[in-house]
């Protein structure tokens, strides 16, 4: 899950409740909120109007339902594409005069709109066509907005980057505005003069060879294997890194960020070649790497909810030392997931299936891996020393070189996991450690020293409740540090003491107190994007105009001078946006190494566009050396503008005196008079720390729902959401499933009140969490959600990964009444609405076997009413031979079987 919507997978907080008051030990929470079951009235009832306040309950929201009336009176923000329609009726005679007066006014409105765009995009305003969206616009890329990534090349300068044209891999400057090529594809081949294909590449840091990986052959969500060669540019001679195999072994190769040395693992062994060429045999750093030990790459765990990465070796800025993990998974148990036809082909059949797909798979309350880290000192290996060396020597040599890091204080090794690694200096190394539960944490320093020898660490930041997160919520498990060239330290991302995630700057490196680099009631996105120290700037996305947009800002970096002088370092300056900060919008953006460039990413809510821009400094100023388009989407401009659109609101409720971002997705022309009684689907992630709601263009199954089959599709991103602060994230600690059910189910309440809802057709659906979610609110059996489809959802804690579970949880034993309630224990819910659920049996993140528990319980239950559906060998993403667009129709028939298309009429 890794706090990821890929399986789908914000305003200033008003006041809510101190923390304290809402984290207390884990208590058993009920399953029933509010006084009884919510009892709706019927769709078509005449007293809907007097009655709908009633269907509030107010000791769980506390603040007015959003309704037609309120909406004057909060911050809506509104996509174009839709009329809002008023609320009082009107006489006949009157409403037929204004009608006509507003079809003239608007015949002269939309010609003049017509000719207008956006002055920093290439959106147009259009009036609304009158196509309808399908099944097949929606899977076949109709929507899709073209977009291009800049592939940087740091290694032939800033401001340089490839594009691949006419079969050659070509250079382009944009400094001077010129290209060159670097490389022809017709021109790789093999020994046997066979032109190699290969998937992608890099350049060494002297650009003297290009590094080529072949033979793609996917692993787990970020790890592949490949046979790797290399292309020697002086002579265009191609030549293996090792000799190729079938299956690939190597897992992972990456240059040396000097020179043109090049690391890699092989079955879970390191192995470096200093100056590479075909006669050049390379130095073994490793040689008890096997099926249960990892040196150099992380396991399944480590790279599925911790480093979010294939790597786990990191080379020092000079490339004189490696420092890597060693992961021991001894003690985790292994997991095998059937495979039941390994053919593309449905209509084999194989007797006895594939081969099972085995994994270490640690769970709550049982072993992880162990993990150790070491750094390896090249400069201590003499240079001739090779494998074809007399084995003693060459492994003592490097044993000698290599030091297994500690320090005082250290987590115990059952309860420890290493976050980050980072060289943020020459022969300074930081590591961060945090505990199992996500309790405790300490970021150390270590200094390699001129004799190569590292010396034990110092802890220099304590992490957690103790520390720098200072409450009771949890440490997260993140990799943003960014090392300083010129000024001693490097910076992170860490909450401030109100709770908000923001850059500080640590220097000198063993400092423990961070000088605030950015400071305020929102936060800082993601990683730094990009430091430009020869003229004092970083560069970084936040969630500043809106915890629902995104911006890219810049902020200056105190000078090395000014941080020696010791004099007091100023606060934070006011950022500057390099985006249109006063409107609802979605940037993003790409620098080059230097951040002499960059690409701007406007992703919403208009048509997304993107520019290709250079920053040059001038004094206190900075003025754009280049600006051009690189991608408008006029096409998608003008094919959107055949279509009916649907209408989009963003705003904020209230629950228990959270306020809470939500999207509401309405028909177009939507009758919001009451006169028509439309269905609502909530759509529901709510992990931790993800976000749902927001700014950015988006035209996908759920926009089919509103605009042909006329259902409101409402997204609420409850308590335990990110980017509003730990105050809104905290509460769910040891309690998953509690809170942020609450929060839909009041959500669910405020629209049920509204007068254009049919409160009888209330429902929710997610995916992976989503599915968790959508389980954890038919279990609460509140009354007022008719109908829920899981996907792939979690239904017990204990079945899920250890990582991931006890960062949030705790472990088992020291929270064993959290975990019985944050599961699915109680079914008889299932019984008092429609409910759809369907599962990959090839499912490696969220398994099989909870959707099998919980078919178990129901089954014991007698509970029948529901309808279930497995897609046989298919992931958690359930794309196995059709299986993502087959599961999508499947649940729109259902949908339309429970609930019918479009609204009901109300009876006058």
């Amino acid at each position: 899950m890794a706090n990821r919507t890929n399986y789908s997978p914000l305003a200033q907080d008003a006041e809510p409740p101190e923390i304290s008051d809402v984290l207390t030990d884990p208590q058993a929470p009920p399953i029933y909120y509010g006084e009884g079951r919510f009892s709706p009235p019927s769709s078509i009832s005449d007293d809907e109007y007097t009655d709908r306040e009633k269907l509030l309950d107010p000791s769980r929201v506390e603040r007015g339902s959003l309704d037609d009336g309120d909406m004057d009176r909060v911050n809506v923000m509104r996509e174009p594409g839709g009329l809002s329609l008023g609320r009082k009726r009107m006489s006949p005679l009157r409403c037929l005069v204004l009608s006509l007066g507003s079809l003239v006014l608007l015949a002269v409105l939309l010609g003049f709109l017509a000719a207008r765009t956006y002055n920093q995009t290439s959106y147009r305003y259009r009036a609304p066509g009158n196509k309808h969206i399908t099944m097949d616009h929606v899977f076949n890329g109709t929507f899709a907005a073209d977009k291009r990534s800049l592939a940087w090349v740091s290694e032939a300068g800033d401001g340089i980057y490839s594009i691949e044209e006419e079969g050659s891999i070509k250079l382009v400057d944009l400094s001077t505005q010129t290209n060159r090529t670097l490389v022809k594809r017709s021109d790789v081949k093999d020994e046997h003069g066979n032109q190699l294909v290969f998937s992608s590449w890099s350049l060494s840091a002297d650009a003297s060879h290009v590094l080529l990986k072949t033979d793609y052959l996917k692993q787990y969500r970020h790890s592949s294997f490949g046979n790797f060669y290399l292309h020697r540019l002086s002579d265009g001679r191609t030549f293996p890194l090792v000799p190729p195999s079938n299956p690939p072994r190597v897992v992972h190769a990456a240059w040396s960020p000097t020179g043109r040395s090049i690391a890699w693992v092989m079955g879970n062994d390191i192995y470096v070649v200093k100056d590479p060429s075909p006669d050049v045999t390379p130095l073994r750093l490793t040689y008890s790497g096997n099926a249960t030990l990892f040196h150099g790459v992380p396991d399944w765990v480590y790279e599925e909810e911790v480093l979010s990465s294939a790597s786990a070796l990191w080379w020092s800025p000079t490339s004189s030392h490696i420092a890597y993990l060693s992961l021991d998974e001894t003690n985790v148990l292994e997991y095998v997931v059937p495979v039941y036809n390994p053919t593309g082909d449905a209509s084999s059949v194989i007797p006895y299936g594939g081969d099972p797909i085995k994994i270490k798979y640690p769970k709550p309350g049982y072993g992880n891996p162990l993990v150790q880290v070491a750094v390896c000192d090249l400069t201590a290996i003499p240079t001739n020393l090779t494998t074809d060396a007399v084995s003693k020597i060459v492994q003592g040599t490097v044993k000698n070189a290599t030091t297994i890091l500690s320090w005082d204080k250290q987590l115990k090794p059952e309860d420890q996991i290493v976050s980050e690694v980072a060289w943020v200096g020459n022969e300074t190394l930081i590591v961060r450690e945090v505990g199992r539960e996500a309790r405790e944490g300490h970021v150390v320093l270590f200094d390699v020293g001129k004799t190569g020898k590292v010396a034990k660490g110092k802890i220099v930041r304590v992490k957690g409740e103790k520390g720098e997160e200072g409450d009771k919520g949890w440490i997260e498990s993140e990799q943003n540090i960014v090392p300083l060239k010129q000024t001693p330290g490097y910076l992170d991302i860490l909450p401030t003491p109100k709770g908000y995630n923001h850059i500080a700057l640590f220097s000198p490196p063993d400092s423990s107190d961070p000088i605030w680099l950015t400071s305020g009631e929102w936060e800082v996105t993601g990683s730094v994007l990009a430091v430009d120290e020869t003229h004092g700037l970083i560069y970084f996305q936040a969630a500043k105009h809106s915890s629902i947009a995104r911006g890219v800002y810049s902020v200056s970096l105190p000078s090395a001078k000014v941080l020696n002088s010791r004099a007091p370092v100023p606060k934070p300056a006011e950022p500057v946006a390099l985006t249109d900060d006063s409107t609802l919008a979605w940037y993003s953006a790409s620098f080059s190494p230097q951040g002499g460039y960059y690409v701007l990413n406007y992703d919403g809510p208009a048509v997304p566009w993107q520019k290709v821009i250079g920053v040059e400094t001038k004094g206190q100023t900075q003025e754009e050396s280049v600006n051009y388009v690189l991608t408008d989407n006029d096409e998608l401009n003008k094919t959107s503008a055949a279509f009916q659109m649907p209408f989009i609101t963003r705003s904020t409720i209230e629950s228990d005196g959270y306020e809470l971002n939500f999207m509401e997705i309405r028909p177009p022309n939507m009758d919001e008079t009451g006169r028509k009684k439309y269905p609502v689907l909530f759509r529901v992630y709510g992990g931790p720390g993800s976000q749902m709601v927001h700014s950015r263009f988006d035209r996908d199954w759920h926009h089919y729902l509103a605009c042909s089959l006329q259902y409101i599709i409402v997204v609420v991103d409850g308590r335990g959401t990110g980017f509003k602060g730990r105050k809104l994230r905290n509460p769910i600690r040891g309690n998953l499933g509690y809170w942020e059910v609450v929060d839909q189910i009041n959500a669910a309440r405020i629209w049920a009140s509204k007068q254009y809802v049919d409160s009888k057709r209330i429902g929710i659906w997610g995916w992976s969490y989503g599915g968790f979610m959508t389980s954890k609110v038919l279990e609460a059996d509140a009354g007022v959600h008719t109908l829920g489809m899981a996907v792939a959802p979690v239904t017990s804690w204990r079945l899920y990964d250890s990582v991931y579970t006890e960062r949030y949880m705790g472990l088992p034993d020291n929270n064993p009444e959290g975990y019985v309630n944050a599961s699915i224990t109680k079914v008889d819910g299932f019984r008092h609405a429609n409910y759809l659920l369907a599962h990959g049996s090839g499912d490696d993140n969220v398994h099989f076997a909870n959707s099998a528990h919980l078919l178990d319980m129901l089954t014991q239950a007698k509970v029948r009413g529901f309808r279930f559906r497995m897609f046989t060998d298919s992931d958690h993403s359930i794309r196995q031979r059709g299986a993502y667009r087959e599961l999508h129709e499947w649940m729109t028939e259902y949908l339309k079987e429970k609930w019918g298309s479009g609204p009901r009429q109300r009876g006058w």
